[in-house]
């Protein structure tokens, strides 16, 4: 999980619990005094998700990322809100707080209002927002079949689609760098076909650097 050199073997949901962990090594590799802060509520196919963090709390806590379980979607939701206004405060002991919400797809839909007015407040420049939406498109486990981007789009939160599992690496940072750069929330979309997959990711060759335009 602090690897950052070399070929590891991992599951998608390795991947995504060494998210959080990889973009705060990021930043500090850039001289940024960061933290993270994640909350949610399980449900498939993210349903492991709290679990898989709670296996690497030590290099969670050595690395200031608190993981909150949220009694509910929309509770969590407000608590990742919360998180981006850390520089309001002058007595700050970060520079910024990185979020990241994860709900499945009912969630999603029930955290409309909550996830709209948060993304319409906008994120930190040196904090930033992703969703982890679950989708169980097969509807085997849920209530109803989903597809979360429909409702993102509703909330104007761009939504990233990864298609395996380095993908989850890449398109996790990249939503974190587009998110701070943009202001918004940024959305990324799980399935089981990503998140229950396993495969070698060689970390030397994973894009992780953001191209962002100058701003004036």
């Amino acid at each position: 999980f602090v690897a950052t050199r070399g070929r590891h073997y991992m599951s998608g949901m390795q991947a995504i619990a060494k998210l959080p962990i990889l973009m705060r090594d990021l930043d500090q590799a850039r001289g940024l005094e960061t933290g993270g802060f994640i909350s949610g509520y399980r449900g498939s196919p993210l349903g492991g998700y709290d679990q898989a963090l709670k296996r690497v709390s030590g290099h969670l806590r050595a690395r200031r990322i608190e993981l909150v379980e949220g009694i509910n979607e929309e509770i969590a939701a407000t608590s990742v809100w919360g998180a981006q206004q850390v520089c309001l405060f002058a007595d700050r002991e970060v520079e910024g707080v990185f979020g990241i919400w994860y709900g499945k797809g009912p969630g999603v839909d029930r955290s409309g209002d909550a996830i709209k007015h948060a993304n319409m407040a906008g994120s930190s420049s040196l904090g930033g927002v992703l969703c982890l939406a679950g989708d169980d498109h097969a509807c085997k486990s849920s209530t109803l079949p989903h597809q979360s981007e429909l409702n993102l789009r509703d909330m104007n939160v761009p939504t990233l689609v990864p298609g395996n599992v380095r993908e989850l690496l890449e398109l996790g940072i990249l939503g974190l760098e587009l998110s701070r750069y943009s202001g918004c929330w940024v959305g990324m979309k799980v399935t089981s076909l990503t998140i229950d997959s396993s495969c070698s990711v060689n970390f030397d060759d994973l894009s992780l650097q953001a191209c962002l335009p100058s701003q004036e």
